[in-house]
């Protein structure tokens, strides 16, 4: 006799395994200056933050939108703890599949906030 596997809850939010995290999605998902700085927050900080922990300068339904954009390439990983949307940077998975690129593009992005520009 077989055992149904259970049913998914509707707080489960899929996320790609990690074999099919794609190069391209993943930079797409860094192309967004939103987005950079939430994936910045979430490297600085090591730890997993809230949605609300983040002070974006967006509506609530864009930055639900960011954060959807950045677990559906497989850049982030959100899992519900009580009523809060954990998010975590799959930092792991990235450094396999991509060696150095979000070190890099983390560094690329500092570097670039930090620039003075002239007109």
């Amino acid at each position: 006799m077989t055992t149904a596997a259970p049913a998914p809850s509707s707080r489960d939010l899929p996320h790609p395994a990690r074999e099919e995290i794609r190069l391209e999605g993943v930079l797409h998902a860094l192309s967004d200056p939103v987005r950079l700085r939430i994936v910045r927050e979430l490297a600085a900080e090591g730890v997993e933050l809230t949605c609300s922990q983040f002070d974006l300068p967006v509506t609530k339904s864009t930055t639900t939108h960011h954060f959807r954009v950045l677990r559906e390439s497989g850049v982030i990983r959100q899992a519900y703890e009580g009523t809060a949307k954990m998010n975590g940077l799959r930092r792991s998975d990235l450094d396999d599949l991509f060696p150095g690129l979000l070190d890099c593009l983390l560094t690329a992005a500092a570097h670039q906030s930090t620039r003075h520009t002239s007109d």
